[in-house]
């Protein structure tokens, strides 16, 4: 089975609701699965520590601040953008060499089968091209950064 109709099924089972496909074939074998969505939000409680003074003066209380974890990004934005996600865990490039132009950046038209971007996943580079047309309005993910599954990647102004 290659790439391409492994990037199909993805695509097929995340419109579905499909929790999880496998297929073999004299190649290997292949298991897709749903990746369930929970939002969970991380709190820690505010401790405060007091923190040795020069002699001159009392302790000094320090509050840490609270942590969370940021929410996902919808698949629509409030103000009618489509998010281009990731397919695939791997490393986020902009551009195909050191050399070479950028794909995608702001104000880049993109219509569907248009390359966006290139994400690399055990030592294979991934063309990844865009379903929508529309012009990109925001680059969300840093050049040579490592992208989760789903991971918002472009904000698109569909045209």
């Amino acid at each position: 089975m290659d790439l391409k109709q492994i990037h199909e099924l993805i695509k097929i089972v995340n419109k579905s609701n499909i929790g999880e496909i496998s297929i073999e074939d004299k190649d290997g074998k292949v298991t897709i699965k749903q990746k369930e969505e929970q939002v969970v939000t991380v709190a820690a409680a505010p401790q405060v520590y007091n923190v040795p003074a020069p002699a001159a003066s009392a302790p000094t209380p320090v509050v840490a601040a609270p942590v969370s974890a940021a929410p996902a990004a919808p698949a629509v934005v409030a103000d009618n953008y489509i998010t281009i996600k990731s397919p695939m865990i791997g490393t986020f490039y902009r551009k195909s060499g050191p050399d070479k132009p950028v794909f995608a950046e702001v104000g880049t038209e993109v219509e569907p089968g248009k390359v966006v971007c290139i994400i690399e996943a055990m030592k294979l580079f991934n063309e990844i091209e865009s379903e929508i047309k529309g012009r990109v309005v925001k680059v969300l993910v840093e050049d040579a950064s490592p992208v989760e599954y789903d991971q918002p990647l472009f904000l698109v102004d569909p045209a």
